[in-house]
């Protein structure tokens, strides 16, 4: 989450409609900040979920109580895109007394954007952070510096809560799931976030608590891939399981 010194700013989470975003601008002004919800900046716990909330919903709550103040309004995916609690925390933010606009990305919005960071080379917690700046910023100069590369490893699923399993991976992964799908400009677009390459050796990645969990274990059995969930922050375990296999891959 990366906050100017704007008084004001309008909150996002998921992957809103581009046309939403720009009307939410339009409606609060022109020059307010876009802030990501769903990214773990250090805001206290706001005690508003139980246990058992997946870590990225948790967030979504957790930023918006923290920045509540200077809050113009949230940008709330609620619909294929994102997931039914993308919905819940929408309803639980505008009972809250926050200004809340939902969006669905519909299928006549999707857009066919080249897999420049999906398939290149490069650090893959760098390139997943470029993919999900993409989602305010489509026009990002930085893609012409992305080189393509034949991969050795793939990650499928959403951008993690805790970005140190992302940096056990070689250069050379291929990136696949929700995160491809962004990149494409494509949320909610089964058939590309089910797509992997076949016979690459592939970690399948969900949020303990997330829906994704049932598609990203059935994909790991149908893939032999590996699959794994963590709730907030990865373990030795964790690292050293996701270790073991691209290293015996």
């Amino acid at each position: 989450m990366k906050i100017s010194n704007n008084e004001k700013v309008i909150g996002y989470f998921g992957f809103p409609s581009r046309r939403i975003l720009g009307e939410a601008r339009k409606r609060y002004g022109e020059r307010l900040e876009l802030v990501d919800l769903d990214v773990a900046v250090g805001a206290p716990d706001s005690g508003l979920l139980n246990t058992t909330t997946c870590r990225i919903i948790a967030n979504v709550i957790d930023n918006a109580v923290y920045l509540s103040g200077r809050l113009a309004a949230v940008v709330a995916d609620v619909g294929e895109s994102k997931c039914d609690r993308g919905r819940h925390a929408a309803f639980l933010l505008r009972e809250m007394g926050f200004e809340v606009m939902e969006s669905r990305f519909p299928r006549d919005e999707f857009e066919n954007r080249d897999l420049i960071y999906s398939t290149g080379r490069g650090p893959l917690p760098d390139r997943i952070n470029a993919i999900m700046d993409t989602v305010v910023d489509p026009t990002d100069p930085g893609r012409e510096a992305v080189t393509s590369c034949e991969p050795t490893h793939g990650f499928w699923g959403v951008p993690p809560n805790d970005f140190r399993i992302l940096e056990v991976f070689p250069e050379t992964t291929h990136i696949f799931g929700w995160t491809r799908c962004v990149e494409a400009g494509r949320p909610g677009d089964l058939e590309m976030e089910c797509y992997v390459e076949e016979g690459l050796p592939t970690v399948f990645f969900a949020q303990s608590f997330c829906a994704k969990q049932d598609l990203a274990h059935h994909l790991a059995g149908r893939n032999n891939g590996l699959y794994v969930d963590c709730h907030r922050s990865v373990n030795h375990s964790i690292l050293s399981k996701v270790e073991a296999f691209i290293k015996l891959s």
